[in-house]
């Protein structure tokens, strides 16, 4: 068990991110320090693809509208890393594990955006669970982002 202490995240707004908008598109990207523990999350355009390592452990995360005020957040990790089955079921409850604490990750690092839109606080989650084993391949409800708000000062 672990617990996320907001000071080891580093939040990067890029060009064209404010606290206020876009909502679309608005995309994340949550990457870590295996040596310091540190998380880094970028806000941006489009996913921060020079921060992903050869590891393929980051979250990306993106706001997608289904209607006039009907928004959803879609989150997608790599649970293959081309090592075989074994590590890839693995990599699988490593993800299932910290994905709490990654929402948790978002929602404190976009805190402001959240304040400024209440209305995404009854968001649904949706995480894509990418693999070449079907039995990893799977879209899931993970409840809304209301449920992460404070799973950043929280065992996880």
């Amino acid at each position: 068990m672990s617990i996320f202490d907001k000071t080891n995240l580093s939040v990067n707004l890029r060009p064209g991110i404010t606290a206020c908008q876009p909502i679309i598109p608005r995309r994340y990207t949550l990457t870590h320090s295996d040596q310091t523990g540190q998380l880094f999350l970028s806000v941006a355009l489009q996913y921060a693809t020079d921060e992903i390592t050869p590891s393929r452990d980051e979250v990306l995360a993106e706001w997608r509208c289904l209607g006039p005020r009907n928004f959803q957040l879609h989150a997608y990790v790599c649970v293959d890393n081309h090592s075989g089955k074994k590590e890839a079921a693995l990599r699988n409850k490593h993800f299932i594990r910290r994905l709490p604490l990654a929402l948790g990750a978002i929602f404190c690092g976009d805190r402001y955006f959240f304040y400024n839109r209440p209305e995404l606080h009854m968001a649904p989650v949706w995480i894509h669970f990418q693999s070449c084993y079907p039995e990893f391949c799977r879209d899931e409800y993970w409840g809304v982002m209301a449920e992460y708000a404070n799973s950043y000062s929280r065992k996880i």
